[in-house]
């Protein structure tokens, strides 16, 4: 059994982008959110001790839809990709500091989600990859 990709396929188009869509997903949510309800958005900045946290909350919103759009459409992919990687595995360490939590149950939830994080930021980097050797040569996908 032998199994092959046609890479200019349309069935190949919207398999990646699809694929980059299922990468944005919470970034797009994420940021909608926050752009839906900016006091929370700002509150979410001040839990973190993230000073000032409007400025702050201004710069997340920014960077997860941005950096979303620039993945979804192409346009410099890899730069959206490796700012994205970069804000998950910062905010990762900001955020879901399990070593730092009583043995329990919030504990091994805040451990799993860390570890999520960190595999989506290494999809975000592949995707970043893939993007540079695509442009490096046009030939592939």
């Amino acid at each position: 059994m032998s199994f092959s990709v046609e890479p200019s396929s349309s069935l190949s188009a919207t398999v990646v982008f699809m694929a980059h869509l299922g990468l944005c997903a919470a970034y797009i949510q994420g940021g909608i959110v926050k752009l839906t309800d900016f006091p929370g958005a700002i509150d979410e900045m001040r839990r973190f001790r993230l000073a000032p946290p409007a400025m702050f909350a201004v710069l997340v919103i920014a960077l997860e839809l941005l950096a979303s759009a620039m993945i979804l459409t192409g346009f410099l992919r890899w730069l959206g990709a490796l700012a994205l990687a970069g804000f998950t595995l910062l905010s990762t360490l900001i955020a879901l500091r399990f070593w730092e939590q009583p043995e329990g149950e919030t504990r091994q939830a805040a451990a799993n989600a860390f570890f999520e994080h960190f595999g989506l930021a290494g999809g975000l980097v592949l995707a970043a990859w893939l993007d540079l050797v695509r442009n490096a040569s046009p030939n592939v996908w």
